[in-house]
């Protein structure tokens, strides 16, 4: 995910390439500086992805520490995807002349995935919907380049069983690249087994699950720059109805759309205008940006997740294996083609 910084235009004419001399100054101050920030984010969300893991595998990190490396797997596959996604934007940002940081990763609770994601900040706007285009569609397929070779491996490690009422688990949704591999590399038909995933599969999983999510068609995510860049002006229009179609989707399936849609609400639908209006897309990006919209289409989980039951109805929290009374219980993530 990419944030934009919004522009800044002067009223004496002194500034170049339309940016406030404060804007140079703090942007010159930031690079002498190591990038520490970054650098802890980077760590700590490391630690909580591995923990993640390690509860997913039925070890407790917080009893033992040591039990960590079971969670290495999912954390290191998980993280050089994010990180492989984020660097995509960077690279091709710079190469653009584009100003931006290097990528701020969000730690998240430890008892389910253990990040919220990651994202970049540029600092100064892109020249035109041509490199907005650029700097906007780098991420996704940076990412999913390494997501979909770490489901492959790890379908082959994952366990196939008959298709059985489930306790106690996770069921992932489901993609139409998703079952694809899932067809390829197992071979299953999707009316006779549940999928057991192994670590590296789930973080593949959620490689293209954070892919779909950064591609929705609103304001400034991965799918907000590439729509402007398409369609210009027409993008407000497009975002609104993405945005209508995400609460729609919170009342016939999974309600963490909800959490999306007011999420995308205050970040802001509109997506601000490059520095060019008026050039747009040449036929070779225009080819690529259709193919960026099959990838969304490809990836998108109308119900990503859905937590199951027990017999009593009652329902299995994530967390369940932090118990003391019990030796902890591997949570199975299950997906079901």
């Amino acid at each position: 995910m990419s944030l934009p910084l919004p522009r800044t235009f002067p009223r004496d004419g002194g500034p170049l390439n339309g940016y406030s001399p404060w804007l140079q100054h703090e942007t010159l101050r930031r690079r002498k500086k190591v990038p520490l920030l970054h650098i802890i984010l980077f760590l700590v969300t490391l630690v909580t992805t591995c923990m993640a893991g390690a509860f997913q595998q039925g070890a407790n990190p917080f009893a033992d520490p040591f039990a960590l490396v079971h969670g290495l797997p999912f954390a290191v596959t998980l993280m050089s995807i994010l990180l492989f996604h984020e660097m995509g934007h960077y690279v091709v940002a710079r190469w653009h002349g584009v100003r931006a940081s290097l990528p701020y990763f969000i730690p998240g609770p430890p008892f389910f995935v253990g990040t919220f994601g990651a994202f970049i900040r540029m600092q100064s706007p892109p020249a035109n919907r041509r490199a907005l285009f650029d700097v906007g569609a780098a991420g996704p397929w940076a990412g999913v380049a390494l997501a979909i070779p770490a489901v492959v491996i790890g379908l082959s490690l994952s366990e196939v069983r008959p298709l059985t009422p489930l306790e106690g688990g996770v069921i992932l949704g489901d993609s139409m690249l998703f079952s694809l591999l899932t067809r390829l590399v197992l071979g299953v038909s999707a009316d006779e087994v549940s999928v057991i995933l192994h670590p590296v599969a789930l973080a593949g999983w959620f490689g293209l699950f954070v892919t779909f999510l950064n591609l929705l068609p609103v304001g400034q995510l991965d799918g907000g720059h590439i729509t402007y860049s398409l369609f210009g002006r027409t993008h407000r229009w497009i975002s609104r109805v993405a945005l209508l179609g995400i609460v729609l989707l919170g009342f016939h399936g999974w309600q963490g759309w909800f959490v999306w849609a007011v999420l995308l609400f205050v970040l802001g639908v509109d997506h601000p205008p490059t520095l060019d209006l008026f050039p747009s897309l040449d036929l070779r990006r225009k080819f690529y940006g259709w193919c960026t919209v099959a990838l969304f289409v490809l990836t998108f989980i109308p119900v990503p997740i859905t937590i199951t039951e027990r017999p009593t109805g009652e329902t299995i929290p994530v967390s369940y294996r932090l118990g003391h009374s019990s030796p902890p219980v591997p949570l199975s993530f299950v997906y079901r083609p």
